[in-house]
């Protein structure tokens, strides 16, 4: 399905759309065994999309059990690592064909931009299931260095049956970010999307059975958290699971592990991610540009949003200057209207922790530089100004917690020391920006900074062949992205042969 970003040519194609509702298990749709629905709303209006199947501890142990079934009949686990490539490549393909479709599910089930769905997320949902397929049959197992008496060989098998949990804020982008190397590394996939975004990954368990991958291996249950999620977690036929989301659910995720089979957990969890600027810093628009972007793309639902801006007292005023005039320019609207540049945030609750942030900011004494107010409520949505605080201490509320929406706290220093004490003052470490001529200081901060991923002189994740992941409390054991997320989702094992 071909989108053109033309508005009249949106709203057909979402008046065409077909929702699927129903757990994708075994290879088919089916009703919840409870029978139980939830409703998915769109955050944009306020008003309900559709009923989704309620999945709890039944249809995951259904789930599990064809899964495990098909791990151990080695119809996917013991195919050619050129068979399986090819069937991820049609995968890719056909998801390609539907991209247009995935866009507008995830733009009105997120909140998100049509403009960041269509040319953002879902190519790069594509791209990463490529990446892992065309990696598939390029890794080579070892041989030990032993003497000649001996063989030692060290493999990479499948871990087996892998459950992934997925956010909302990036529903089919995450997906693929757990199923791409999960399953080409051969495991068998039990899904529980976000309860707020489950379309997306729902199409694409249909998309992925039609290319050939088969039944069993790629199972999705939506459902609740506290039901779904646990029985996931919990469940002693799942070898790993592999989560994104809040650092307290994270917790609750070794917690289950602990209490049930040890399995293996790799989380991916919050974050509060500093952005640098020296008073040495490269052309003050460039950075303004990215802080911008760092701050408030995707509405700051970003785990790696730069929501700290530490920038040198004397470039303070003039950079802040810069933001606030720049921020003006990203329209706040309809996700559907491709010139809008932010949509809504995800659902009620969330608007109000947001605002109760922004009080917070005030209350503490921040300055309040741009935005801070709750706009287009006529239209039902869930709508967020840009939000600056000037004049913010690292002890604030604001600059302590994980917000999750448009808010950006700035935060002066004198000092390289004190910058850099600043940026590590947190509890999260996922990532962080610095900016910088000074070619040694770049090393010296990017290594001196506490975060999975630093960027210099940009706002980066990285790409596809980057580790993406954090230390402290922004995660645990694992990796996101690139051969490390491929490797984690394997057992590593040694055969030892006494040769004649």
């Amino acid at each position: 399905m071909n989108l053109p970003l033309e508005p009249k040519a949106i709203r057909s194609a979402v008046a065409k759309l077909k929702f699927r509702t129903q757990a994708f298990i075994d290879g088919k749709f089916v009703k919840a065994q409870s029978g139980k629905t939830f409703t998915t709303e769109n955050p944009a209006t306020g008003q309900p999309l559709a009923r989704i199947a309620a999945g709890d501890a039944p249809d995951v142990d259904a789930a599990v059990k064809a899964a495990r079934r098909a791990f151990e009949s080695g119809a996917w686990s013991r195919q050619k690592p050129a068979d399986r490539k090819k069937v991820l490549l049609q995968f890719a393909d056909r998801l390609e064909a539907q991209a247009g479709e995935l866009a507008l599910l995830d733009t009105l089930e997120a909140g998100k931009p049509i403009g960041d769905c269509a040319t953002m997320d879902i190519p790069d949902t594509i791209a990463c299931l490529r990446w892992h397929a065309e990696a598939i049959d390029k890794l080579y197992h070892h041989v030990s260095p032993t003497g000649p008496e001996n063989l030692a060989l060290i493999l990479r098998e499948p871990v087996g049956v892998v459950g992934c949990v997925v956010p909302w804020n990036f529903p089919a982008q995450m997906v693929s970010w757990k199923i791409g190397p999960a399953l080409a590394a051969g495991n068998s996939v039990v899904l529980k999307p976000a309860e707020l975004t489950s379309l997306s990954a729902l199409r694409m368990a249909e998309l992925a059975a039609e290319a050939g991958v088969p039944a069993g291996v790629f199972n999705v249950v939506p459902g609740l958290g506290e039901t779904a999620g646990q029985a996931i977690g919990r469940h002693p036929g799942i070898d790993m699971v592999a989560f994104t989301g809040s650092t307290e659910v994270g917790r609750l995720f070794l917690k289950y592990s602990a209490e049930s089979n040890l399995k293996r957990i790799i989380l991916e969890c919050g974050g509060k991610s500093p952005q640098v600027v020296f008073e040495d810093a490269p052309d003050l628009d460039v950075v303004a540009n990215n802080a911008v972007g760092a701050a408030f793309w995707n509405m700051g639902e970003n785990c790696s949003c730069g929501s700290r801006l530490i920038v040198h007292e004397r470039i303070k005023d003039d950079l802040v200057a810069r933001i606030a005039a720049l921020a003006k320019t990203w329209k706040v609207g309809d996700p559907l209207d491709p010139r809008n540049r932010l949509g809504s945030m995800i659902e009620k609750p969330h608007l109000e922790k947001v605002l109760g942030y922004i009080a917070a900011g005030q209350a503490e004494g921040a300055r309040l530089v741009l935005g801070g107010h709750r706009i287009l409520e006529k239209t039902g949505g869930y709508f967020v100004e840009v939000t600056i605080f000037d004049q913010v201490t690292n002890q604030m509320k604001i600059a302590r917690e994980e917000i999750f929406g448009p808010v950006l706290s700035v935060i002066s220093f004198s000092t390289e020391e004190e910058a850099l004490a600043i940026a590590n003052d947190t509890n999260y470490g996922l990532a962080a920006s610095l900016y910088t001529r000074d070619l040694n200081r770049a090393h010296r901060a990017a290594r001196a900074i506490r975060a999975g991923t630093v960027s210099v002189n940009c706002f980066s994740e990285g790409d596809l062949t980057t580790p993406f992941g954090g230390f402290k409390e922004s995660g645990f054991a694992g990796r996101d992205k690139s051969i490390w997320a491929h490797e984690q989702y394997t057992e590593l094992k040694t055969i030892w042969m006494q040769l004649a």
